[in-house]
């Protein structure tokens, strides 16, 4: 008597393989965005871009902005945080005898310590000098804050709900040329400073 086996493949084997979903063209800039935003904060003070995207949600309420109320809050939220922007960029730190980090603000005899029972040694005090690169990248830091906004949904919505298509693209393109000339200008022109906000330096 034959005995017929059949030998089955798992069918997992046999299975087809999942194929990835392609991403729309919004999924592709919502991504864009999201890279763009992180790599642009890195430039900032953290607590200046903590703020607004804190912020920004409740007093656009999303985006919608129902009344003038919501847009006068938003417009006074990114002025606060620009000028927050601009004027930390005059902001340097240092570290004092005990190894304590000491804040100050640059000046043109050096740097104006925030307590003024420390005094930074007459030897440092040129260093820490106001420059022309200071005010250089307090204008850019501006910039990069206003590329950040850009990116931000809710900020947009609440002063363009309904854009048309050539805004769209300016909406994305602009914030993402201007995020990248900075950046760039960042790197050739880089600042020694080590302000409020900005990460400290092992000296």
């Amino acid at each position: 008597m034959d005995v017929h086996v059949d030998t089955q493949q798992p069918l997992l084997e046999n299975a087809p393989l999942p194929q990835k979903t392609p991403k729309t063209p919004t999924q592709k800039t919502i991504r864009k965005a999201f890279k763009g935003t992180a790599h642009l904060a890195k430039l900032l003070p953290t607590g200046t871009v903590l703020i607004f995207q804190t912020l920004s949600p409740a007093f656009t309420h999303q985006g919608q902005c129902h009344t003038m109320t919501s847009k006068v809050m938003t417009i006074s939220l990114l002025t606060f945080c620009s000028i927050s922007c601009f004027l930390l960029s005059f902001t340097d730190s240092f570290r004092d005898e005990r190894g304590k980090v000491r804040y100050g603000v640059a000046s043109l005899n050096g740097l104006w310590i925030v307590d003024a029972s420390v005094r930074i040694p007459v030897e440092e005090a040129p260093k820490y000098r106001l420059r022309f690169i200071d005010f250089f990248h307090a204008f850019g830091s501006i910039l990069v804050f206003v590329a950040i906004a850009l990116f931000d949904e809710s900020v947009v919505k609440c002063f363009v709900p309904k854009p048309s298509e050539e805004a769209k693209e300016l909406l994305v393109s602009l914030p993402i040329g201007i995020g990248l000339l900075c950046s760039l200008l960042f790197i050739v022109f880089p600042s020694q400073r080590h302000g409020i906000g900005f990460p400290l330096s092992r000296n």
